[in-house]
């Protein structure tokens, strides 16, 4: 069974960082494009950066260009994000999402609908 669960998710300070990493079990991710989006209460689920299947490539929204990192190590079966210079506004629940519908093209898209396989979230919280 195709299974993804996040972890290193809680509590910062603001200007701080946390590494989230998304693990899959039940399957590999050499070959699927893995996502993460968030959700903060009260509002809609936001793709925030995406990663292709072969790492080459990787799409982030505005507001966290040059703070976050999507990477993958597909030998751990694991996909990770960077989050440095974190603000109170990154305060959500973060998903892992995971796709394989891209295929051929190597590409990624933060659009919630192309992403059929779903974790069950890490919670970030930014506050002093």
């Amino acid at each position: 069974q195709l299974q993804l669960v996040e972890s290193g998710g809680g509590l910062v300070q603001p200007g701080g960082s946390l590494r989230l990493s998304c693990a899959a079990s039940g399957f590999s991710l050499d070959y699927y494009a893995i996502s993460w989006f968030r959700q903060a209460p009260g509002k809609e689920r936001v793709g925030v950066s995406c990663i292709s299947s072969s790492g080459g490539i990787t799409n982030y929204i505005d507001s966290v260009k040059g703070r976050f990192t999507i990477s993958r190590d597909n030998d751990k079966n694991t996909v990770y994000l960077q989050m440095n210079s974190l603000k109170p506004e990154d305060t959500a629940i973060y998903y892992c999402a995971a796709a394989d519908s891209f295929a051929p093209q190597d590409m990624c898209i933060l659009t919630a609908l192309r992403w059929p396989h779903w974790g069950q979230g890490t919670q970030v919280t930014v506050s002093s």
